[in-house]
């Protein structure tokens, strides 16, 4: 889809035109047996204003990806300015290098060791059902919305506070407290919740743009009368254990985990917190 001069200069002074157009672009399908999986438009409003707009497929890239990508582009974008050759770092290595250590590392008894974690940590891990206004579709759908709200800085604070004296990050104590809400809400004492990692643990893939992020099922259990703080302190050592046990890819953890599957909803877990 390309538009003229014309039509792009209509734009100069439409961002609600200018930014439905954007959304055509960004929301075109990928063939994914024939496209480039990274595509790159530039609008013309006038001649000395342009809006770059870079889309790239999920399959080739991650949030991480995203950051050294614009990076890159400004620095190239810069040298070109200043007449000058572009500042990039050397990379050590490729994408498909990394893969290919990663195909050859996740084998034999390597493999066997971080499934066998996962598979005494996910066992029997109960699904989620909390009370909706609707009844769940027999197959499921990928429909929701979206709800912005902010927390305030007293909040904020008393999470770093409780973080701290339990020796704890922010994000443990959140995911605690979205356990807290989940096991109050269903009444349910076996709470899996669902969460993306990075997936860089090695210096030289830092520079690298591609898919690395997996994702990690952490698990607590409710019993008895326990208070918060010996909750965080599981789910601190539950979230440190999962750092050592990463490497297996999500889906392989499923395949291994997930003897029975349903339709209706995701497997291992149903709430995501990223």
């Amino acid at each position: 889809m390309e538009l003229n001069l014309k039509d792009c200069a209509r734009f100069q002074d439409d961002q609600v035109g200018l930014q439905k157009y954007i959304k055509v672009l960004r929301n075109e399908p990928f063939n994914l047996s024939e496209d480039h999986l990274i595509r790159v438009r530039i609008i013309k409003l006038n001649e000395e204003e342009h809006v770059l707009l870079i889309v790239l497929h999920h399959i080739v890239s991650d949030a991480w990806s995203k950051s050294i990508l614009v990076k890159e582009v400004a620095e190239l974008y810069k040298s070109y300015i200043e007449k000058r050759p572009a500042r990039l770092p050397n990379l050590p290595i490729q994408y498909a290098a990394f893969a290919v250590w990663q195909r050859n590392y996740l084998q034999g008894e390597i493999l066997e060791k971080k499934i066998n974690y996962w598979k005494q940590k996910l066992s029997n891990t109960a699904a989620l059902n909390l009370p909706t206004d609707f009844l769940r579709p027999t197959i499921l759908s990928n429909n929701g919305a979206t709800l912005h709200f902010k927390i305030s800085k007293d909040i904020s604070s008393g999470l770093q506070t409780i973080s701290a004296k339990s020796g704890a990050t922010s994000f443990m104590t959140i995911l605690a407290g979205l356990q807290v809400l989940l096991h109050r809400y269903s009444g349910q004492e076996d709470i899996c919740v669902g969460t993306p990692i990075a997936g860089r643990q090695q210096p030289e893939v830092e520079g690298l743009i591609g898919f690395f992020i997996n994702t990690l099922a952490l698990r607590s259990e409710f019993s008895g009368d326990k208070s918060f703080t010996e909750l965080l302190e599981q789910v601190r050592s539950t979230t440190m254990e999962a750092y050592d046990h990463q490497d297996v890819p999500f889906e392989k953890i499923v395949e291994t985990v997930a003897k029975e599957r349903e339709l209706r909803r995701n497997p291992l877990f149903q709430v995501y917190l990223c």
